[in-house]
């Protein structure tokens, strides 16, 4: 081994060994820091599996005894029940206010919409559906549709056709076509007749066994006479 590849070799060892001596220096300088910093760090992961364990599931838990006698005069369509409870059991109201921070307080948001909707409260049923998310396709598409029927009778046409957008965006058998229909009537009533065909002509053509294409062609001939005027 050459002269100048020892001294070379020699070199990077001491490198290395003033790297390491640095680092254990700096360690040591800084320990106190280090061992305070990790404890955050613990105390933070514990605090929140603690958080979720003992705080947020019990809650999770309670919301979904508490909400089983709101669903049921849902399904009964006994909606104003279902809204504000029967002053023994909580409606969606009161789950919202009382477990708004858990799936079921959130879903809770959609089903007190639905209910404002039913009951004619078009303006609380907006700001209970515009205020829900979810990732569940189907209900993001019922809500998204439900929103712009509310829109669509406080008569803000532009966020109904909007809201119909985005519920037929959801590639569903059963929702899409639904909404097809109302986006393709909000249209006619905003006078875009090529925007009213180019919906009636995807129930038509995407969507044959649903209840609305047996009826579409009258509404797309409609639309198309108005568009060749």
């Amino acid at each position: 081994m050459s002269k100048q590849k020892e001294n070379h070799n020699e070199d990077s060892f001491e490198n290395v060994e003033s790297a390491l001596s640095r680092g254990e220096q700096f360690i040591e300088d800084n320990q106190n820091r280090l061992m305070m910093g990790l404890l955050v760090v613990v105390v933070l992961v514990a605090g929140y599996w603690g958080t979720k364990k003992f705080y947020y599931q019990p809650m999770e838990k309670n919301a979904q005894e508490q909400v089983f006698y709101a669903q049921q005069y849902f399904e009964k369509d006994s909606f104003n029940l279902a809204l504000n409870g029967d002053g023994m059991n909580l409606g969606f109201v009161d789950i919202i206010d009382e477990f708004g921070s858990t799936n079921i307080g959130e879903l809770s948001k959609y089903y007190a919409g639905i209910c404002q909707l039913q009951l004619g409260n078009f303006q609380e049923a907006a700001d209970y559906l515009s205020s829900f998310s979810t990732s569940e396709e189907m209900i993001a598409a019922t809500a998204a549709g439900a929103l712009g029927d509310a829109y669509s009778e406080l008569g803000q046409n532009d966020e109904a056709i909007s809201q119909y957008k985005e519920a037929t965006s959801y590639d569903n058998e059963l929702t899409a076509p639904v909404y097809l229909m109302k986006l393709g009537m909000m249209h006619e009533v905003a006078g875009n007749h090529e925007a009213a065909v180019k919906a009636y002509s995807t129930i038509k053509e995407q969507y044959q066994n649903s209840t609305e294409a047996r009826q579409i062609d009258k509404y797309l001939t409609r639309a198309k006479l108005q568009l060749n005027k």
